[in-house]
């Protein structure tokens, strides 16, 4: 995956930050990032990683999108210009956040600058394929397929038929937009099933002969 900062010396960062105005912050885990963000900012994580959590109206909290480092987060991005939604640190979490007014009305004529905006417009579209993912594997009607649809997109991204959970099984559902409960029993049929095997947050897709373990 691209960084936003591939193939920019550390001489050129370090200018580009100072003429865009970076500033940087750093979170606990369970802070609030949400709150440093205003308008036309956008920023990108430097450490650490984030989700972003929408709550509805009887408090029910889901997990919208799983935010790591070098991802990029705006308030129109990450629609954390609703009030509904909060950006929620996971663990200690540095983030470098921008004018975005500065980024794009800048007449800085600079090879750097140009390698950097090529950069954030790779890094979104990766972000818009991240989100067509998802819409596909929470359009599937049973628990079981959302399930496997998840799976074998996480198998077909990293070239194995071993999945590391980087989140909690509760965070899982949260995230597919389906109940805990019955979450846990579909993992344990599909266990029984010998579909696939879980050993803590490492699930191996037995299914999947055609990817080495």
């Amino acid at each position: 995956m691209i960084k936003l900062f591939d193939k920019i010396s550390d001489k050129e960062k370090n200018k580009l930050i100072n003429y865009l105005e970076g500033l940087y912050y750093t979170f606990k885990k369970n802070d609030n990032i949400s709150k440093i963000l205003k308008d036309h900012i956008i920023g990108i994580i430097i450490k650490g990683n984030a989700k972003i959590i929408h709550t509805d109206y009887n408090g029910d909290k889901l997990i919208i999108e799983e935010l790591y480092e070098d991802d990029i987060f705006g308030s129109n991005l990450s629609y954390l210009y609703n009030k509904e939604y909060d950006m929620i640190a996971n663990e200690e979490t540095t983030v470098l956040v921008f004018d975005y007014d500065l980024v794009i009305n800048t007449n800085l004529n600079q090879e750097y600058f140009n390698t950097f905006l090529k950069n954030i417009m790779i890094i979104l579209n990766d972000k818009i394929r991240r989100r067509n993912d998802r819409l596909q594997i929470i359009s599937k009607k049973t628990i079981r397929d959302k399930l496997l649809e998840y799976f074998d997109i996480e198998s077909q991204a990293h070239g194995s038929s071993i999945i590391y959970l980087t989140f909690s099984f509760s965070e899982l559902a949260d995230f597919l937009a389906i109940d805990r409960s019955a979450m846990h029993r579909e993992l344990k049929n599909l266990k029984e099933e010998g579909i696939i095997d879980i050993k803590g947050k490492k699930i191996i897709l037995l299914y999947r002969h055609s990817f080495a373990i």
